[in-house]
């Protein structure tokens, strides 16, 4: 500390510096009484049992733990042996004998990248430590040999979550860079990051603000590409974009966007926008644009939504003259695709000429990280819930979500915005990421327990839709399927094993990247490259050995394959020229509904 006393970047006043730590401390007793209140209220007022399930995990992973006193041994030793070699380390430092000093491991954790990390011996010895410990719990945590795969994860996951949450750059006293940050403005970083936190914590609960969120309109700087809103029932909008091109390839193209999120993922802005490029690819593009349900549509269930897409391709038809059309389904949004897929089927409806899939489970055997939250005693706490208000809040969601990648999308912010007292960052995807939707309770407690728990959709008629039994393997609609290789949301070898499942041609493209940016990658900056394998391999592995990597965007050799789907060409569609009169501007009415 008092090295970093030696370098602010103007002089320290001490009055000036006292006054603002007593304001941040009243502040801090300030939230501290507001959560009080607020966690009294919720005890009276709780309904739903808790979810228990990570307690009894953790539970039998300790008692686990007395049967393996080898593992538990090793682990004693290493960690003594690590923090042996740092004590060394640092006495010899300290001591001026910097050759006698063993070599310790490079610190490549980005959380302790920042310079100030380096300017004390003291933050050695603490980060050291800190990472020598962790690897003693995550070793412990892999000591798993004994209990259910559930049970394992889930004490995995906790373990892994308090590490990161002890992490010391997470807490002001520990954070080298919160020092400089005091010294360099008098405190005035305490007294904003209270500010903050007071200002997130609403409703009884502590929302991290991701980005600034007054930064972005939508149709202004988000979810720009012209069109027309040309129909609209309960549950979705149908946007009709303008076209960039005096003619069009004949088919046109409905994408079906997750319901999790809103659609304007893939249209973001002019530059990673995949509706723009589509458009301009010649394309006659229509997206659907859910309504983000509240409680009056609490029984709207899988089907619902299935038979709202069938409606929206019946307006496409209306709109366009062209009866067939090749369809897109992204994440929740291909899952409905493909059920929808089969559904027309076994109704003798054949106007989907292709079908093309990102990142869509459709065998849930092995969901990926997210399986921590989904156990039946889980899901019965989380349908209580739902079942009292109708609906599952977006934001509950999107803190599930973020837990999985808890460093990058909670305690990173956390210091940002609480510790160095800094206004988040205007930053698009975060501002999509944040703007979140409900789910209806009956369709998400089906989707859960049909999907995720039961893996209901990949067994042949395992489920029934408006009275018709789903199967895929009788689709034979060709399909585009691309899964991305770092995707925790959807594991690429699950999506593969799904893409398995159809009994026409597949062609499967593995992007580089997630969920997100390995999608959003646009053609012209070609951030990301993908890899191709004409064969649909028995083992996704295989598959992935004999592929060949591409150093391009997955887009330009999507747009080659939907091309083929559509080689006739007509004049360009303008939005509410056909049967279909425009009853708004893109992007409507119902992606502008908050929570």
């Amino acid at each position: 500390m008092q090295q970093l006393a030696q370098k602010p970047t103007h002089s320290t006043d001490p009055v000036l510096l006292q006054t603002n730590v007593m304001t941040a401390l009243l502040l801090w007793q300030q939230f501290i009484a507001r959560f009080l209140v607020t966690a009294s209220n919720n005890a009276k007022d709780a309904a739903a049992p808790s979810d228990t399930s990570f307690t009894k995990a953790m539970t039998k992973w300790g008692m686990n733990l007395f049967l393996h006193p080898n593992a538990v041994m090793q682990a004693n030793l290493e960690l003594f042996k690590n923090q042996t070699s740092l004590l060394q380390h640092t006495t010899a430092r300290w001591l001026g004998f910097r050759h006698l000093s063993p070599d310790l491991p490079a610190v490549t954790d980005k959380r302790f990248k920042h310079p100030a990390w380096q300017e004390h011996q003291f933050t050695e010895v603490l980060i050291q430590s800190y990472l020598n410990l962790s690897t003693y719990w995550k070793t412990l945590a892999q000591t798993a040999n004994g209990l259910s795969e559930q049970d394992a994860k889930k004490a995995e996951f906790f373990i892994n979550s308090m590490i990161d949450a002890l992490a010391p750059n997470n807490y002001s006293h520990t954070n080298p860079q919160v020092w400089q940050a005091i010294l360099d403005s008098n405190g005035e970083n305490l007294v904003k990051g209270m500010r903050n936190l007071l200002d997130d914590f609403q409703d009884g609960q502590l929302r991290i603000r991701m980005t600034d969120m007054q930064a972005f309109e939508l149709g202004r700087d988000i979810a720009t590409t012209p069109g027309k809103v040309v129909f609209k029932n309960e549950l979705l909008e149908l946007i009709q974009y303008t076209p960039t091109t005096a003619t069009v390839r004949q088919r046109p193209i409905l994408i079906l966007p997750p319901w999790i999120n809103k659609y304007y993922i893939l249209d973001l802005r002019e530059k990673n926008s995949f509706v723009k490029w589509a458009v301009d690819q010649g394309n006659t593009v229509f997206m659907i644009s859910w309504v983000n349900p509240d409680s009056q549509h609490r029984d709207l269930n899988f089907e619902d939504y299935m038979q709202a897409a069938i409606a929206a391709m019946d307006a496409v038809e209306a709109a366009t003259g062209e009866r067939d059309l090749n369809l897109i389904g992204y994440c929740l949004g291909g899952t409905l695709t493909a059920a929808t897929l089969a559904y027309l089927k076994a109704n003798g409806d054949d106007r989907v000429k292709s079908a093309t899939f990102f990142t869509t489970l459709l065998d849930f055997s092995e969901p990926g990280e997210i399986g921590v939250f989904l156990s039946e005693q889980q899901v019965g706490s989380l349908e209580k819930r739902m079942d009292k208000r109708g609906y599952l809040d977006g934001k509950d969601m999107g803190t599930a979500f973020n837990m999985l990648r808890a460093n990058d999308l909670i305690w990173s912010f956390f210091v940002n915005l609480y510790l160095l007292g800094n206004d988040p960052m205007p930053f698009d995807l975060l501002y999509w990421n944040s703007d979140s939707t409900r789910m209806p309770a009956a369709m998400h407690s089906y989707y859960l327990r049909n999907m995720y728990l039961n893996n209901c959709l990949c067994k042949p008629n395992g489920i029934t839709l408006s009275g018709t039994p789903i199967d895929l393997s009788k689709v034979d609609t060709p399909v585009y399927f691309v899964s991305t290789h770092d995707d925790h949301i959807a594991p690429w070898r699950s999506t593969y094993a799904g893409a398995k499942l159809f009994a026409g041609p597949v062609r499967f493209i593995l992007g580089q990247s997630g969920h997100i940016a390995g999608i959003v990658n646009p053609a012209a900056a070609n951030k990301y490259g993908h890899w191709v394998n004409d064969t649909l391999e028995a083992d996704a592995d295989d598959w992935l050995f004999d592929a060949t990597k591409v150093d391009l965007s997955w887009w330009h050799d999507w747009n080659r394959w939907v091309g083929t789907f559509s080689s006739e060409e007509v004049d360009a569609r303008i939005p509410g020229s056909g049967k279909l009169p425009a009853i708004g501007d893109a992007p409507g009415t119902y992606v502008r509904a908050k929570i």
